[in-house]
């Protein structure tokens, strides 16, 4: 199946790259926008892309994106940033930064990986298969309780009590192990549905961020992309829900400087705190061309933010 980068043309736009520049890719996928960005770049440029999906640098999109010698991937979850560019003593140095959050195409694409509940099969949902506790083991020996607060915090889901009942009950019985027997029992729990999105839909999301840690992940990257950037260098991040994008925007808010609260005013200029970043536009969205083609695009939020010098 053939997996489209979201927003190509906006990214490559927003990171205004610099043919002799140095970029980072922090969700390198299948290579879509890290090709872009390395059509882009000079002899002199260079670009370093994370994942923290083994299947991501055994692809052949990953050995081809090697065999250009301005070119790293290195498997590790974008929180790894930091020590990433410091083993290449490029810590500061950065032009441009992307995160393309969530979860990827070819990951919804296999059954085996657990991510799709419109594919039966093993309930794992780790993005990195090599470590951490899968969502079946995790749904086997986690409480109602906090089965109701990961529902209710990373799924927004107001049958959260329902389906963590259901689930306590269903597993006294025998284990839940494939995707199927998740999202039967969820839809079995809810007395609503709402049109034209599964019942499943927030569970699977809710139990996909727990597992991964994803909202932990995400703040620490964007904390250190903001210190690996140098002056002028831009941020570029894609977000696919709410949760995500609530908390991109709560930090550029906060980095450029909008939060601040003088208390009494009169305030001299000089005690007003200048943020490290500068909101570049407005938070944008796939076109209605792009949704129709790739139809995973349709939630997709950019936002941009540019170092202070």
């Amino acid at each position: 199946m053939q997996h489209y980068p979201v927003m190509l043309d906006q990214v490559i736009e927003s990171l205004s790259i610099k043919p002799n520049g140095m970029y980072v890719d922090c969700t390198f996928g299948r290579g879509g926008h890290s090709s872009a960005i390395l059509s882009r770049l000079s002899e002199q440029g260079c670009l370093l892309a994370l994942d923290r999906d083994r299947s991501a640098l055994d692809s052949e999109e990953a050995v081809a994106f090697l065999s250009d010698q301005r070119t790293s991937l290195k498997h590790c979850s974008f929180s790894g940033l930091k020590e990433q560019l410091a083993a290449i003593n490029k810590w500061g140095q950065v032009d441009g930064v992307l995160f393309d959050l969530g979860v990827s195409s070819p990951q919804l694409d296999e059954a085996s990986r657990g991510f799709s509940f419109m594919r039966d099969g093993p309930l794992d949902m780790r993005m990195d298969v090599s470590t951490g506790q899968s969502a079946m083991d995790w749904l086997a020996t986690v409480t109602e309780h906090e089965i109701i607060r990961v529902l209710f915090e990373y799924g927004e889901e107001r049958y959260a009590r329902r389906i963590a009942k259901a689930i306590v009950a269903y597993r006294a019985q025998q284990p839940i192990t494939t995707t199927k027997q998740l999202a039967d029992l969820v839809t079995e729990s809810i007395p609503l549905r709402e049109r034209h999105k599964h019942p499943a839909t927030r569970t699977f999301q809710a139990i996909r961020i727990e597992i991964n840690q994803e909202l932990i992940q995400i703040e620490t990257a964007l904390q250190q992309a903001s210190s690996a950037l140098t002056a002028g260098g831009r941020l570029v991040v894609i977000a696919f829900h709410s949760l995500e994008d609530r908390l991109v925007k709560r930090y550029l808010k906060a980095e450029s400087g909008r939060k601040f609260d003088p208390g009494k005013l009169p305030i001299k200029q000089a005690d007003i705190p200048k943020g490290q970043l500068k909101i570049i536009g407005k938070a944008v969205k796939a076109s209605a061309q792009e949704i129709s083609s790739n139809p995973r695009a349709r939630s997709a939020i950019m936002r941009v933010a540019e170092k202070c010098a």
